[in-house]
């Protein structure tokens, strides 16, 4: 058997994604343009006890039914052959037209959800921010680099999206806290704070963790406790507090309605 490719530092990772690229090749032909994979395998911080498997495969143009149809049987074939971290596998198929660029206008996608499932979904303005780290550190499974297909992506425009994505997302959870019940989405929702407030401030994104260790260093010593909660966050571990991150996420609402550079 082919040894699988070295994409990660995780052989078994790295054989499903061999498979996944074949069976995309062998299904989409000429419309799979590239297959890439991003998220924290591609930028170094990948947690096996909490990290998603991110792939974006990039078509020629938008695909039918009958291929969403047939993405959604393979997606459950690609269970199968017992792969563990399947379950971990989201991703997304979006049009080479329509990835150059956030346009608010197409944002609905096929996409695999972790829970299994497939179907259209919508891709909000937290994909300018996708984008950009797409373009800049994905890694190539199949196809051209990233860069070639996705326009630079300004500072201030993520700096927009990350705020739009703090008051679509994050700021009605405020009131709807449910997710919020388990240690898990605790500690998701903090580091997600974390890079909200990074990038707010720096005008460029980094992964979860890397954000978490910068606010170690630049945010009010109130809030290390909880940090670093979530960034050693395990299943069978403490929770980092569902009280203290809700009134870390109303922290982080209310820094991002000011210009002070204090957090």
């Amino acid at each position: 058997m082919e040894e699988p490719t070295g994409y990660t530092a995780y052989p078994e990772i790295n054989a499903m994604l061999d498979d996944l690229s074949a069976r995309l090749q062998a299904l989409l032909g000429d419309q799979l343009v590239a297959l890439y994979l991003h998220g924290s395998l591609a930028y170094g911080d990948f947690n096996p006890n909490t990290s998603d498997i991110d792939f974006l495969a990039v078509t020629a143009s938008p695909l039918s039914a009958e291929q969403v149809d047939a993405l959604r049987v393979m997606h459950q074939q690609l269970a199968a052959p017992g792969y563990r971290w399947v379950v971990r596998l989201e991703g997304s198929y979006i049009p080479q037209d329509q990835l150059r660029y956030y346009n608010p206008a197409l944002t609905t996608h096929p996409a695999l959800r972790m829970d299994g499932s497939f179907d259209m979904d919508h891709h909000g303005q937290d994909w300018i921010i996708q984008r950009y780290l797409i373009r800049e550190r994905a890694v190539p499974l199949f196809g051209i680099p990233a860069s070639e297909l996705i326009d630079p992506v300004l500072p201030d425009a993520l700096r927009q999206a990350a705020q739009a994505t703090l008051y679509e997302w994050w700021r009605p959870q405020l009131t709807d806290s449910f997710r919020l019940t388990t240690g898990e989405y605790q500690a998701y929702g903090v580091l997600t704070m974390c890079r909200i407030l990074y990038t707010l401030q720096m005008g460029h994104v980094v992964s979860k963790p890397v954000a978490a260790r910068w606010a170690l260093k630049n945010v009010d010593p109130r809030w290390h406790p909880l940090i670093e909660a979530a960034l050693d966050w395990r299943p069978d571990g403490p929770e980092p507090g569902f009280q203290a991150t809700l009134v870390f996420i109303q922290h982080v609402v209310d820094f991002s309605q000011t210009s002070s550079p204090q957090t």
